[in-house]
């Protein structure tokens, strides 16, 4: 064999071996995070049962079995329903990632009302008050039930948020249209095409000139891309529909998402200008604006005209200070979903502070965080909702 074919097998058998290398960490990472993740899971729930078994008092033989055997199965159902969800997507998967997507979110509120009864318990025992430990179980536990089911009825139910904007050097023509910001859709098991189509037939009763889609459009997990998206082909807005992916457009490799998108009409941005009557509108996915330099580089390559008005469109508001630098006008994102419930909720403010959610601004520049309009992993809301936002231009 001659020299030049053994350099051209080395050449072409590299590559192979370092995404074969790549896909062994990926795997290997994925494994990590299922057994930490399933471990913390198993904590969980028997810290649930350990703490209502000690404080409701003496069960049968079989209701304790039938409510240990239940809990087990449960602290294996998110982990292994979405294990399936990634693979197929029908009827009955869906049934069972809701059913467990919601037990996700009442688990949290059990802790926590688990974790409120010990210390219901050291306030009884420091103060000699007396206080059956049934009648703590009954009342934390029954609140974390309660406050589970108002969560779930909170999540499904999308509200529209107004906003009024004043944009720096915005032209005459858009002074008193509207526009509407949607993210986080997160169409996949727990929001379907019927949702899909109800978020449409909200948007386009509001009449807007013009749709921005933040991203995360699609959950990530298996779905039929275009029969989910279908319904957006309706949705007719003067001038048009815009998109930037988020981070779940990346779980299963964006093209197939963006070019269901694109058969519906709606244009999606990447590291993209368009000028429409006037004002500037620029999109820039999740990806290229998590690092600092590369968002930073991505804006410059935009060629952003700081005399004219400016939106920009990207997932996250990771980097506001970039932004502003740049001299955009107003940056709308998603992503945060406002925690959609404690401890999240507080996690979330921690990590992005004023730009968590709502109107903020930063030097001339001004920002939108929205909560989204669907959810991710537990399909509940306590102290945040879900929204579309209609913005008029001032």
């Amino acid at each position: 064999m001659s020299a030049t074919n053994i350099l051209a097998e080395k050449q072409v058998a590299e590559p192979r071996e370092r995404k074969a290398a790549g896909r062994e960490a990926t795997h290997a990472g994925i494994a990590t995070i299922a057994s930490v993740f399933q471990s913390v899971m198993l904590a969980a729930h028997w810290f649930v049962y350990e703490t209502w078994s000690l404080f409701w008092g003496p069960m049968s033989a079989a209701a304790r079995r039938g409510l240990a055997v239940s809990l087990a199965i449960l602290s294996f159902s998110f982990l292994g329903v979405t294990l399936l969800a990634f693979r197929a997507n029908n009827i009955f998967i869906r049934i069972a990632y809701r059913v467990a997507a919601v037990w996700l979110g009442a688990l949290n509120f059990f802790v926590l009302a688990a974790v409120a009864s010990w210390l219901v318990y050291g306030f009884v025992f420091a103060t000699s008050v007396e206080i059956p430990s049934r009648w703590i179980a009954g009342a934390t536990f029954g609140a974390a039930a309660l406050v589970t089911l108002l969560g779930v009825a909170n999540a499904n139910w999308v509200r529209v948020k107004k906003i009024s904007v004043r944009l720096p050097n915005l032209p005459q023509a858009w002074r008193g249209r509207t526009a509407v910001l949607a993210s986080d859709l997160h169409l996949g098991h727990v929001h379907h095409r019927g949702f899909s189509h109800r978020i449409v037939r909200k948007i386009g009763g509001l009449k807007p000139d013009v749709v921005f889609l933040a991203g995360d459009f699609f959950d990530g997990t298996q779905v039929d891309a275009r029969e989910v998206a279908a319904p957006w082909k309706y949705l007719h807005a003067p001038f048009g529909t815009y998109f930037v992916a988020g981070n779940h457009e990346l779980f299963r490799g964006e093209s197939a998402y963006l070019d269901a998108l694109r058969l519906t009409g709606i244009r999606v941005l990447q590291n993209e200008k368009v000028i429409v009557d006037g004002m500037q509108i620029l999109g820039v996915p999740y990806h290229h604006a998590t690092h600092a330099e590369h968002f930073r580089s991505a804006l410059t390559h935009l060629a952003i005209d700081p005399e004219a008005a400016s939106v920009l469109l990207t997932h996250a508001p990771d980097r506001p200070a970039i932004t502003a630098e740049a001299g955009i006008g107003l940056q709308l994102s998603g992503h945060t979903h406002l925690g959609q419930f404690f401890p999240f909720s507080s996690i979330t403010r921690r990590i992005y502070g004023q730009f968590t959610y709502g109107l903020s601004r930063l030097g001339a520049t001004q920002f939108y965080t929205s909560s989204g309009a669907g959810t991710w992993g537990p399909p509940l809301r306590i102290g945040s909702q879900s929204e579309i936002v209609q913005i008029t231009f001032e």
